[in-house]
Protein backbone atom coordinates (compact mmCIF):
# COMPACT_ATOMS: atom_id res chain seq x y z
CA UNK A 1 0.00 0.00 0.00
CA UNK A 2 1.31 3.45 -0.93
CA UNK A 3 0.58 6.71 0.84
CA UNK A 4 -1.74 9.44 -0.38
CA UNK A 5 0.94 12.10 0.02
CA UNK A 6 2.17 14.14 -2.91
CA UNK A 7 5.88 14.49 -3.44
CA UNK A 8 8.43 16.03 -5.73
CA UNK A 9 12.16 15.85 -6.32
CA UNK A 10 14.39 17.33 -3.64
CA UNK A 11 16.33 19.89 -5.68
CA UNK A 12 18.64 22.80 -4.91
CA UNK A 13 16.14 24.99 -6.75
CA UNK A 14 13.63 24.10 -4.04
CA UNK A 15 15.92 25.57 -1.39
CA UNK A 16 16.51 28.61 -3.58
CA UNK A 17 12.80 29.27 -4.10
CA UNK A 18 12.03 28.76 -0.42
CA UNK A 19 14.70 31.22 0.68
CA UNK A 20 13.56 33.70 -1.96
CA UNK A 21 9.86 33.56 -1.07
CA UNK A 22 9.86 32.93 2.67
CA UNK A 23 13.13 34.51 3.82
CA UNK A 24 13.66 37.19 1.19
CA UNK A 25 14.54 39.83 3.79
CA UNK A 26 17.36 37.79 5.37
CA UNK A 27 20.79 39.26 4.68
CA UNK A 28 24.24 38.28 3.51
CA UNK A 29 27.18 40.50 4.43
CA UNK A 30 30.42 40.26 2.46
CA UNK A 31 33.37 41.74 4.32
CA UNK A 32 35.60 43.94 2.16
CA UNK A 33 37.91 45.46 4.77
CA UNK A 34 39.81 44.15 7.84
CA UNK A 35 37.70 46.45 10.02
CA UNK A 36 34.60 44.46 9.11
CA UNK A 37 33.21 46.94 6.59
CA UNK A 38 31.46 45.38 3.64
CA UNK A 39 28.46 45.16 1.37
CA UNK A 40 25.15 43.43 1.95
CA UNK A 41 22.40 41.85 -0.08
CA UNK A 42 19.07 40.26 0.76
CA UNK A 43 18.17 36.67 -0.01
CA UNK A 44 15.66 38.01 -2.54
CA UNK A 45 18.41 39.95 -4.31
CA UNK A 46 20.73 36.94 -4.29
CA UNK A 47 17.98 34.74 -5.72
CA UNK A 48 17.39 37.35 -8.43
CA UNK A 49 21.09 37.39 -9.29
CA UNK A 50 21.20 33.58 -9.27
CA UNK A 51 18.46 33.55 -11.90
CA UNK A 52 20.44 36.03 -13.98
CA UNK A 53 23.64 34.00 -13.55
CA UNK A 54 21.89 30.87 -14.79
CA UNK A 55 20.64 32.75 -17.83
CA UNK A 56 24.14 34.09 -18.52
CA UNK A 57 25.69 30.63 -18.26
CA UNK A 58 23.03 29.17 -20.54
CA UNK A 59 23.81 31.89 -23.08
CA UNK A 60 27.46 30.81 -22.93
CA UNK A 61 26.39 27.28 -23.83
CA UNK A 62 26.29 25.64 -20.40
CA UNK A 63 23.73 22.84 -20.45
CA UNK A 64 22.55 19.82 -18.50
CA UNK A 65 25.39 18.09 -16.70
CA UNK A 66 28.08 20.54 -17.80
CA UNK A 67 30.60 21.39 -15.11
CA UNK A 68 31.19 24.96 -14.00
CA UNK A 69 34.22 25.57 -11.80
CA UNK A 70 34.42 28.25 -9.12
CA UNK A 71 37.74 29.62 -7.88
CA UNK A 72 36.50 32.01 -5.24
CA UNK A 73 37.02 33.11 -1.64
CA UNK A 74 34.05 33.28 0.71
CA UNK A 75 31.90 36.10 -0.60
CA UNK A 76 28.55 36.57 -2.33
CA UNK A 77 29.63 35.15 -5.69
CA UNK A 78 30.11 31.52 -4.58
CA UNK A 79 26.72 31.64 -2.85
CA UNK A 80 25.12 32.71 -6.13
CA UNK A 81 26.98 29.88 -7.86
CA UNK A 82 25.88 27.39 -5.16
CA UNK A 83 22.28 28.24 -6.02
CA UNK A 84 22.31 28.92 -9.76
CA UNK A 85 24.54 26.22 -11.22
CA UNK A 86 22.88 23.11 -9.71
CA UNK A 87 19.41 24.60 -10.09
CA UNK A 88 19.83 25.02 -13.86
CA UNK A 89 20.87 21.37 -14.19
CA UNK A 90 24.61 21.98 -14.50
CA UNK A 91 27.17 20.75 -11.96
CA UNK A 92 29.00 23.05 -9.57
CA UNK A 93 32.70 22.24 -9.17
CA UNK A 94 34.24 24.13 -6.26
CA UNK A 95 37.99 24.48 -6.83
CA UNK A 96 40.36 24.43 -3.88
CA UNK A 97 42.39 27.65 -3.73
CA UNK A 98 45.16 25.79 -1.88
CA UNK A 99 45.91 23.06 -4.39
CA UNK A 100 49.36 22.81 -5.92
CA UNK A 101 49.33 23.98 -9.55
CA UNK A 102 49.65 20.46 -10.97
CA UNK A 103 46.73 19.28 -8.81
CA UNK A 104 44.61 22.27 -9.78
CA UNK A 105 45.15 21.65 -13.49
CA UNK A 106 44.42 17.97 -13.00
CA UNK A 107 41.05 18.42 -11.27
CA UNK A 108 39.85 21.03 -13.78
CA UNK A 109 40.74 18.81 -16.71
CA UNK A 110 39.48 15.64 -15.05
CA UNK A 111 36.12 17.26 -14.26
CA UNK A 112 36.02 18.74 -17.78
CA UNK A 113 35.01 22.18 -16.54
CA UNK A 114 33.51 24.27 -19.33
CA UNK A 115 33.47 27.59 -17.48
CA UNK A 116 35.44 28.89 -14.50
CA UNK A 117 34.28 31.75 -12.30
CA UNK A 118 37.32 33.31 -10.63
CA UNK A 119 37.70 36.20 -8.22
CA UNK A 120 40.18 38.83 -9.31
CA UNK A 121 41.81 38.59 -5.87
CA UNK A 122 43.03 35.06 -6.63
CA UNK A 123 43.25 35.22 -10.43
CA UNK A 124 47.08 34.91 -10.47
CA UNK A 125 46.76 31.47 -8.83
CA UNK A 126 44.57 30.26 -11.69
CA UNK A 127 46.77 31.96 -14.27
CA UNK A 128 49.64 29.62 -13.36
CA UNK A 129 47.79 26.71 -14.97
CA UNK A 130 45.76 28.45 -17.69
CA UNK A 131 47.82 27.04 -20.55
CA UNK A 132 47.30 23.48 -19.26
CA UNK A 133 43.49 23.63 -19.21
CA UNK A 134 42.02 21.62 -22.07
CA UNK A 135 38.25 21.98 -21.64
CA UNK A 136 37.70 25.51 -20.32
CA UNK A 137 35.91 27.71 -22.86
CA UNK A 138 35.11 30.77 -20.76
CA UNK A 139 36.58 32.46 -17.70
CA UNK A 140 34.36 34.89 -15.80
CA UNK A 141 36.08 37.34 -13.45
CA UNK A 142 34.46 38.62 -10.26
CA UNK A 143 35.69 42.04 -9.19
CA UNK A 144 39.12 43.30 -10.16
CA UNK A 145 42.67 42.03 -9.98
CA UNK A 146 45.59 40.94 -12.11
CA UNK A 147 44.01 38.82 -14.84
CA UNK A 148 46.80 39.29 -17.37
CA UNK A 149 47.76 35.62 -17.28
CA UNK A 150 44.27 34.30 -17.96
CA UNK A 151 43.95 35.22 -21.61
CA UNK A 152 40.48 36.25 -22.76
CA UNK A 153 38.04 36.78 -19.88
CA UNK A 154 34.51 38.08 -19.35
CA UNK A 155 33.18 40.25 -16.54
CA UNK A 156 30.97 38.24 -14.20
CA UNK A 157 29.09 41.35 -13.11
CA UNK A 158 28.43 42.56 -16.65
CA UNK A 159 27.12 39.17 -17.73
CA UNK A 160 24.81 38.91 -14.72
CA UNK A 161 23.51 42.46 -15.11
CA UNK A 162 22.81 41.93 -18.81
CA UNK A 163 20.24 39.21 -18.10
CA UNK A 164 16.69 39.36 -16.77
CA UNK A 165 15.47 37.58 -13.62
CA UNK A 166 12.81 34.91 -13.74
CA UNK A 167 14.81 31.90 -14.95
CA UNK A 168 12.55 28.86 -15.28
CA UNK A 169 14.27 26.27 -13.09
CA UNK A 170 13.93 22.81 -14.66
CA UNK A 171 12.55 19.78 -12.85
CA UNK A 172 14.59 16.58 -13.01
CA UNK A 173 15.63 13.49 -11.06
CA UNK A 174 16.84 14.37 -7.57
CA UNK A 175 19.63 11.81 -7.89
CA UNK A 176 21.34 13.86 -10.59
CA UNK A 177 24.64 15.54 -9.80
CA UNK A 178 24.45 18.92 -8.10
CA UNK A 179 28.08 19.57 -7.19
CA UNK A 180 31.57 18.11 -7.22
CA UNK A 181 34.37 18.41 -4.71
CA UNK A 182 37.77 16.78 -5.02
CA UNK A 183 39.41 15.36 -1.93
CA UNK A 184 43.20 15.27 -1.59
CA UNK A 185 43.07 13.09 1.52
CA UNK A 186 44.40 10.06 -0.36
CA UNK A 187 47.58 9.14 -2.20
CA UNK A 188 47.91 10.09 -5.84
CA UNK A 189 45.77 12.68 -7.59
CA UNK A 190 42.73 14.18 -5.83
CA UNK A 191 39.57 12.07 -6.10
CA UNK A 192 36.26 13.52 -7.21
CA UNK A 193 33.15 13.27 -5.04
CA UNK A 194 29.80 14.01 -6.67
CA UNK A 195 26.89 15.20 -4.54
CA UNK A 196 23.31 14.66 -5.69
CA UNK A 197 20.49 17.15 -5.28
CA UNK A 198 18.84 14.72 -2.88
CA UNK A 199 21.91 14.30 -0.69
CA UNK A 200 22.48 18.07 -0.63
CA UNK A 201 18.87 18.78 0.35
CA UNK A 202 18.80 16.13 3.08
CA UNK A 203 22.21 17.17 4.42
CA UNK A 204 20.98 20.76 4.67
CA UNK A 205 17.99 19.59 6.68
CA UNK A 206 20.31 17.62 8.96
CA UNK A 207 22.38 20.76 9.62
CA UNK A 208 19.20 22.54 10.77
CA UNK A 209 18.33 19.72 13.17
CA UNK A 210 18.43 20.33 16.91
CA UNK A 211 20.63 17.25 17.26
CA UNK A 212 23.13 18.85 14.88
CA UNK A 213 23.99 22.56 14.45
CA UNK A 214 20.37 23.75 14.79
CA UNK A 215 20.79 26.50 12.18
CA UNK A 216 17.62 28.59 12.25
CA UNK A 217 16.07 31.90 11.26
CA UNK A 218 17.33 33.67 14.38
CA UNK A 219 20.93 32.76 13.60
CA UNK A 220 23.63 34.68 11.82
CA UNK A 221 26.21 32.28 10.41
CA UNK A 222 29.85 33.27 9.96
CA UNK A 223 31.18 30.94 7.27
CA UNK A 224 34.94 30.72 7.81
CA UNK A 225 35.32 27.20 6.44
CA UNK A 226 36.10 27.70 2.72
CA UNK A 227 33.17 27.49 0.32
CA UNK A 228 35.30 25.08 -1.74
CA UNK A 229 35.59 22.63 1.16
CA UNK A 230 32.74 20.08 1.09
CA UNK A 231 30.04 22.68 0.43
CA UNK A 232 31.28 24.73 3.40
CA UNK A 233 30.00 21.95 5.66
CA UNK A 234 26.50 22.55 4.30
CA UNK A 235 25.95 25.78 6.22
CA UNK A 236 25.21 28.09 3.24
CA UNK A 237 22.42 25.83 2.01
CA UNK A 238 21.08 25.36 5.55
CA UNK A 239 21.10 29.12 6.08
CA UNK A 240 19.27 29.80 2.83
CA UNK A 241 16.76 27.08 3.72
CA UNK A 242 16.00 28.52 7.16
CA UNK A 243 16.54 32.25 6.66
CA UNK A 244 19.64 32.54 8.83
CA UNK A 245 21.68 35.63 8.00
CA UNK A 246 25.18 34.97 6.67
CA UNK A 247 28.52 36.73 7.05
CA UNK A 248 31.16 36.04 4.40
CA UNK A 249 34.70 37.01 5.50
CA UNK A 250 36.42 36.69 2.10
CA UNK A 251 40.13 36.27 2.93
CA UNK A 252 39.98 38.08 6.29
CA UNK A 253 40.23 35.00 8.50
CA UNK A 254 43.31 35.97 10.51
CA UNK A 255 42.72 36.55 14.22
CA UNK A 256 42.66 40.36 14.26
CA UNK A 257 40.21 40.96 11.38
CA UNK A 258 38.16 37.95 12.44
CA UNK A 259 37.71 39.43 15.91
CA UNK A 260 36.62 42.72 14.34
CA UNK A 261 34.15 40.91 12.08
CA UNK A 262 32.59 39.06 15.02
CA UNK A 263 32.34 42.20 17.14
CA UNK A 264 30.76 44.16 14.30
CA UNK A 265 28.41 41.65 12.68
CA UNK A 266 27.43 39.69 15.80
CA UNK A 267 27.23 36.15 14.40
CA UNK A 268 25.62 33.49 16.56
CA UNK A 269 27.31 30.51 14.89
CA UNK A 270 30.74 30.25 13.31
CA UNK A 271 32.38 27.33 11.53
CA UNK A 272 36.10 26.77 11.07
CA UNK A 273 39.09 24.55 11.75
CA UNK A 274 40.69 24.41 15.24
CA UNK A 275 43.72 26.52 14.28
CA UNK A 276 41.39 29.46 13.55
CA UNK A 277 39.94 29.27 17.06
CA UNK A 278 43.31 28.80 18.70
CA UNK A 279 44.63 31.95 17.02
CA UNK A 280 41.50 33.90 17.91
CA UNK A 281 41.79 32.89 21.57
CA UNK A 282 45.39 34.09 21.75
CA UNK A 283 44.37 37.39 20.16
CA UNK A 284 41.46 37.83 22.57
CA UNK A 285 43.78 37.40 25.55
CA UNK A 286 45.79 40.49 24.67
CA UNK A 287 43.17 42.49 22.75
CA UNK A 288 39.81 42.75 24.51
CA UNK A 289 37.06 42.08 21.99
CA UNK A 290 33.37 41.28 22.23
CA UNK A 291 32.69 37.71 21.10
CA UNK A 292 29.57 37.32 23.21
CA UNK A 293 27.17 36.98 20.27
CA UNK A 294 28.42 33.46 19.54
CA UNK A 295 26.14 30.73 20.89
CA UNK A 296 28.25 28.03 19.30
CA UNK A 297 31.49 27.49 17.43
CA UNK A 298 31.62 24.45 15.21
CA UNK A 299 35.09 23.06 14.62
CA UNK A 300 36.16 20.25 12.33
CA UNK A 301 38.81 19.18 9.87
CA UNK A 302 41.04 18.07 12.75
CA UNK A 303 40.55 16.93 16.33
CA UNK A 304 39.76 19.82 18.66
CA UNK A 305 42.09 19.93 21.68
CA UNK A 306 40.14 19.47 24.90
CA UNK A 307 42.03 22.34 26.50
CA UNK A 308 40.90 24.68 23.72
CA UNK A 309 37.25 23.78 24.31
CA UNK A 310 37.65 24.22 28.05
CA UNK A 311 39.27 27.64 27.71
CA UNK A 312 36.58 28.93 25.36
CA UNK A 313 33.92 27.73 27.79
CA UNK A 314 35.61 29.01 30.95
CA UNK A 315 37.17 32.26 29.69
CA UNK A 316 34.72 33.37 27.00
CA UNK A 317 31.52 31.51 27.82
CA UNK A 318 31.40 30.00 24.32
CA UNK A 319 30.85 26.33 23.58
CA UNK A 320 32.94 24.70 20.86
CA UNK A 321 31.12 21.77 19.30
CA UNK A 322 33.17 19.24 17.40
CA UNK A 323 31.83 17.99 14.09
CA UNK A 324 33.12 14.99 12.18
CA UNK A 325 32.64 13.98 8.58
CA UNK A 326 34.25 13.41 5.23
CA UNK A 327 34.18 15.03 1.83
CA UNK A 328 32.43 11.88 0.62
CA UNK A 329 29.54 12.36 3.06
CA UNK A 330 28.51 15.95 2.21
CA UNK A 331 30.37 16.15 4.83
CA UNK A 332 28.68 16.14 8.25
CA UNK A 333 28.29 12.71 9.89
CA UNK A 334 28.50 13.27 13.63
CA UNK A 335 28.27 16.12 16.12
CA UNK A 336 29.71 15.93 19.64
CA UNK A 337 26.75 17.22 21.62
CA UNK A 338 26.31 15.65 25.07
CA UNK A 339 23.16 13.51 25.40
CA UNK A 340 20.36 14.88 27.55
CA UNK A 341 20.82 14.08 31.20
CA UNK A 342 24.62 14.19 31.03
CA UNK A 343 25.99 15.49 34.36
CA UNK A 344 27.80 18.83 33.93
CA UNK A 345 31.11 17.31 35.04
CA UNK A 346 30.90 14.76 32.21
CA UNK A 347 29.87 17.10 29.38
CA UNK A 348 33.44 17.83 28.31
CA UNK A 349 34.13 14.11 28.03
CA UNK A 350 31.38 13.95 25.42
CA UNK A 351 32.52 17.10 23.61
CA UNK A 352 36.00 15.62 23.23
CA UNK A 353 34.63 12.61 21.36
CA UNK A 354 33.92 12.26 17.65
CA UNK A 355 30.22 12.66 18.40
CA UNK A 356 26.91 10.96 17.67
CA UNK A 357 25.70 10.51 14.12
CA UNK A 358 23.21 13.02 12.74
CA UNK A 359 19.82 11.92 11.37
CA UNK A 360 20.12 10.10 8.06
CA UNK A 361 23.62 8.73 8.68
CA UNK A 362 24.39 5.10 9.54
CA UNK A 363 27.80 4.00 10.81
CA UNK A 364 29.38 0.69 11.76
CA UNK A 365 32.83 -0.73 12.47
CA UNK A 366 33.87 -3.89 10.63
CA UNK A 367 36.80 -6.29 10.81
CA UNK A 368 39.13 -7.00 7.89
CA UNK A 369 36.77 -9.71 6.62
CA UNK A 370 33.82 -7.31 6.57
CA UNK A 371 32.03 -8.72 9.61
CA UNK A 372 30.83 -6.26 12.27
CA UNK A 373 33.33 -5.65 15.06
CA UNK A 374 32.31 -6.05 18.68
CA UNK A 375 32.18 -2.90 20.85
CA UNK A 376 35.70 -1.87 21.80
CA UNK A 377 37.38 -3.78 18.98
CA UNK A 378 39.53 -2.03 16.38
CA UNK A 379 38.20 -2.06 12.83
CA UNK A 380 37.33 0.03 9.79
CA UNK A 381 34.53 2.59 9.84
CA UNK A 382 31.81 2.23 7.20
CA UNK A 383 29.28 4.98 6.54
CA UNK A 384 26.16 5.48 4.49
Amino acid sequence: MFSTMQDGPLLVSGMLRHGQRVHGESRVWTVTDPSGDGVEASFAEIADRSERLAAALARLGVGDGDRVGTFLPNNQAPLEAYLAIPSMGAVLHTLNLRLFPEQLAYVINHAEDQVIIVDGLVAPLLARVRDELTTVKHILVVGSGDTSGLGETRSYEELVEAEEPGYDWPRFDERRAAAMCYTSGTTGNPKGVVYSHRSTFLHSMAVTSGSSLAVGERDRVLTIVPMFHANAWGTPYAAFMTGADMVMPQLFVQAEPLAAIIARHRPTLACGVPTIWNDLLRHAQSHPVDLSSLRMITAGGAAVPRQLMERYRDELGIEIVQGWGRTETSPLCAVALPPKGTPPEEEMDWRAKTGRVVPGVEVRVVADDGTPSAPGEVGSVQLR
